[in-house]
Order: structure tokens, then sequence, then C-alpha cells
């Protein structure tokens, strides 16, 4: 059974990389970029070539344009650009804020007078450590642009891939290379990342990383004063995904009343109720 990273002792603490402050630092080895990327566009490693990290503050356009900053923005040799976002709390526009910060990745990649093919295929990833579809267990899914009726996928120079750690499986034997990454990010204690790292060595470069971040005093201060703003957000969002759940079970069982009372509770909790 997983720790809490409260209760460990000194020498047993490690960084998760679900604060996006060690999410980033991981992200700049490009043996680890290089792992996440292949899994996740079903490749082997070595056929990735190339994963430079590209400024993660968004260009404006125009002086009232929405300024925004990405987590992690990587860009292939082919061109291919992917914007990796780590979000631990409930965001209720999270599926605006993805859509927009993909659109505005794709748009800047074009000037006046540049011919269309010069875009390149935008890849957005939100790896959440919360429950975003309430309405199933699928950890991780695909979207693109596609056909409503036939399902026929009109492009790929659009995807989005959204990973939800929270509902991660029972392990089992030959996972993915994707799953086995979502299990590494979602680690919550010492040992679920030097178990992972004793089969694989890129996890096991991981954890090194991990570890060195851990033991920089600086780097440690830096992450506690990054979680602890985290702190009160995270358990009010675990509370909102508790009561939305007993809202849609009361509403099944007909106890509208029930229903309505949680439907305000969560609307308080998420700031839309005065």
């Amino acid at each position: 059974m997983r720790r809490n990273q409260k209760n460990v002792t000194e020498d047993d603490f490690i960084m998760l990389p679900t604060v996006d402050f060690c999410f980033k630092e991981l992200m700049q080895n490009e043996n680890i970029r290089k792992g996440i990327v292949a899994a996740l566009l079903k490749l082997h490693p070595e056929d990735v070539e190339k994963t430079d990290l590209m400024p993660t503050i968004l260009q404006k356009q125009y002086e009232d344009d929405k300024y925004g900053i990405l987590d992690v923005r990587v860009k292939l040799k082919n061109g291919v650009q992917i914007d990796f976002e780590m979000q631990v709390v409930y965001y209720d526009y999270w599926a605006n804020r993805s859509a927009y910060y993909l659109g505005k990745m794709y748009v800047d990649q074009i000037r006046e007078g540049d011919s269309y093919d010069r875009l390149q295929k935008c890849i957005q990833v939100s790896i959440l450590d919360h429950t975003y579809f309430q309405d199933d267990e699928k950890c991780y899914r695909r979207i693109a642009l596609c056909d409503t009726e036939t399902g026929k996928e009109y492009t790929d120079l659009l995807e989005m891939h959204i990973l939800e750690l929270s509902k991660l499986p029972p392990e089992q034997k030959n996972e993915t290379d994707l799953l086995q990454w979502m299990r590494f990010l979602g680690g919550k204690c010492r040992e679920d990342f030097k178990k992972m790292a004793e089969n694989n060595s890129t996890f096991e470069e991981a954890y090194d990383v991990l570890d060195r971040l851990s033991a920089d005093e600086k780097k440690r201060l830096e992450y506690e004063a990054r979680q602890k703003t985290k702190l009160s957000k995270q358990e009010t969002a675990k509370l909102i995904e508790k009561l939305t759940k007993e809202m849609k079970e009361a509403a099944k069982l007909l106890e509208f009343e029930h229903a309505a009372f949680l439907r305000d509770k969560i609307a308080e909790l998420k700031g839309e109720k005065k």
C-alpha cells in the first residue's frame, strides 16, 4: 500500500512528479523526454531523434491577447510540437484552457504571407492527478478532429491526449509503455519509483533525477513552496469530486432536493455562487 508523502521520514523524502515544479525539472532530461514522447506516440525511444525544449510563454500578437505559460513545450525533429501540462487539482474550465493552448501553438507557427503547408502537427497532453471524466474508468484517451457520425478522422494536425492518473488500473503483465510512464508519474513514495527503476533503464535515470533533486536544499525549498500553494486547492478539488459523485447518485435515486443541495455546495466550492 502506498504511503502518504507527508508521513515519510527525512531520508525517504522524494519529490513527486505530479507537482509541476518537479515535472518540469524531470523534463529537462532528454532521455526522459524521449521516453515519454515515444510512449505517447507509440514509438521506440530510439526512433525519437530530437526533443528540443521550446520557450513556454505563448506569444502575444496584440496588446490585449490572453497571456499564457505552458509547463513544458517540446519540438520534435519533424516539426511536431507537444505541450505537456501537469494538473493536480480540478480546474472547471480545463477543456477550454487546454484547447486554447493547442490552438495558440498551432496558429503561432505561421505569419502573414506564409503558406499553410508550413503548419505542423501540434499535440496537447494533459496529465491529470484527478478525475476529469466522471462517467468511465478509461485512464487514457486520444482526442482528434473526427466526423461525428462515422468517426473517421478529418486530420491529425491537432490532437489532445488526456492521462488521468487517478484511474490507473491494478498492475498487469505486459503493460504498454504509456501505462508504465503514467504509473511512474503518479508514484507516491520512494518505493514506487525504486521498484520501477529496477527493470527499466530510463525509469532508473528518472529515479536518479528525482533523488538528486530531492537532496538539493534549494530545489527542495522551491518544491515545498509550490506544493504548499496547492494543498488547500487539492483538498477542495477532492471534496468537489466526492460531492459530484454523491449528487449524481442522489439524482439517480430521484432525491432531487438533496441533489440540488449538493449542486449548490459544489458551486460554492468552485466560487460560482456568491
